[in-house]
């Protein structure tokens, strides 16, 4: 598989997973409450989104970092909101945070067998 691919697919996912929690965040924005306090709500909601964004461009180029944060975001969102348990509602969107990091993961490991450090020999 070309690395443009295996570099590109978790991104895609991630980005894809940060859009889904974005959208679920537009409930928001229903009447009865004043603007206020519909842009608190909306900011609140998305600050698990605006801290994975921010981590996503600062560790863009490093598989493995990324693969942890894509795996522990998925898990702690999970324990978080009991997905584990009886609200399996939640796999919907910590399902495409753990196939990110299982993709970065790879990718990881493909390069690093590939390319060997020059400290290993």
């Amino acid at each position: 598989m070309p690395e443009k691919i295996v570099f590109w697919i978790p991104r895609t996912i991630g980005i894809g997973a940060l859009l889904l929690l974005l959208l679920f965040s537009f409930d928001c924005f229903e009447g009865g409450s004043s603007m206020g306090d519909m842009l608190t709500c909306f900011v609140m909601h998305n600050l698990p989104s605006f801290l994975i964004l921010a981590l996503l461009i600062i560790f863009w180029k490093n598989d493995l970092a990324l693969g942890i944060i894509f795996f522990s975001t998925a898990v702690l969102l999970a324990l978080a909101f009991d997905g584990f348990g009886s609200n399996k509602g939640v796999l919907i969107i910590t399902a495409p945070l753990f196939l990110a990091g299982a993709f970065n993961f790879w990718g990881y490991f493909r390069k690093k067998r590939r390319w060997p450090s020059k400290l290993a020999n």
